[in-house]
């Protein structure tokens, strides 16, 4: 049974307590546009450093691991941040259940 319960501040909204069914209001990881974005560049970075090579006149490789690796690099820091934006604006149950 939930009983509405405020601290008596103006503006505060009662709230359920015992009510578990809030939740935070970002997806999980797997579930994001983030994510599938993430993938989609990554394995194109990936086809590009094996397919892009040097040409027949001896010049060096254009696109080789060393900048995929960088690319690759970028794209992680830029997700993580992303998903750091993302969780750091959702709303904590509050209960502290993890």
């Amino acid at each position: 049974m939930t009983s509405p319960v405020g601290s008596g501040q103006p503006g505060d909204r009662p709230r359920n307590v015992g009510s578990h069914g809030v939740g935070t209001e970002t997806k999980p990881a797997f579930q994001t546009t983030e994510l599938i974005a993430y993938i989609v560049i990554l394995v194109a970075i990936v086809i590009t450093a094996f397919v892009v090579g040097g040409d027949s006149r001896g010049y060096g490789d254009p696109f080789g691991a060393e900048q995929a690796i960088k690319y690759i690099t970028i794209l992680t820091v830029g997700y993580m941040i992303a998903r750091g934006l993302a969780k750091a604006g959702s709303r904590d149950r509050g209960d502290g259940i993890r």
